[in-house]
């Protein structure tokens, strides 16, 4: 006997998932002093809009230093075939600092299915959108080699999930 279990989500849930993402970046720019609330509204906007589209496999938020390279990340990582059918609590953002010479940056990972569009397709999506800011390709290191990772909370509703990991 072989039994299944599917897993059922709506843009709700998606968007239920994402408002602990919030919390946490708006936590991340107030400690940091790098965003204001309109830099953090402008980022919820499209990564929200690219998540409700299945356009994202990863948010990175990260502290660089004046040489670009990491000093603090929380890369957010989207399961849409998770389990949990409720989340974890946001926050345990509280040890971020605001640190002299450095600079906060949102780093986004897309999913295959964006990146097999054309750039017009993509201009077009953003365009029919509004996104609020213009995406370019990084060449920030967000494999974090110098930093230590640890498992965070993780972030759901009803199988869609946001795994957080911290880089300290």
């Amino acid at each position: 006997m072989y039994s299944t279990t599917t897993q059922t989500y709506t843009v709700t849930d998606i968007r239920k998932t994402f408002e602990s993402l919030d919390a946490d970046i708006r936590t991340i720019a107030r400690r940091t002093k790098k965003w204001d609330m309109d830099t953090v509204d402008n980022i919820m906007h499209d990564v929200l809009v690219l998540a409700e589209a299945g356009y994202l496999s990863t948010i990175d938020i990260t502290l660089l230093d004046a040489n670009k390279k990491a000093v603090r990340a929380t890369r957010y990582t989207i399961n849409q075939n998770g389990v949990k059918s409720s989340g974890d609590k946001a926050g345990k953002n509280n040890d971020w600092a605001d640190l002299p010479n450095t600079e906060l940056v949102a780093i986004l990972s897309y999913s295959q299915t964006w990146r097999a569009k054309t750039q017009e397709q993509k201009a077009q999506f953003q365009k029919d959108n509004g996104f609020k800011i213009n995406w370019v390709p990084s060449s920030i290191n967000t494999k974090y080699l110098n930093l230590r990772s640890s498992i965070a909370q993780t972030y759901a509703s009803n199988g869609y999930e946001l795994n957080k990991c911290n880089y300290e």
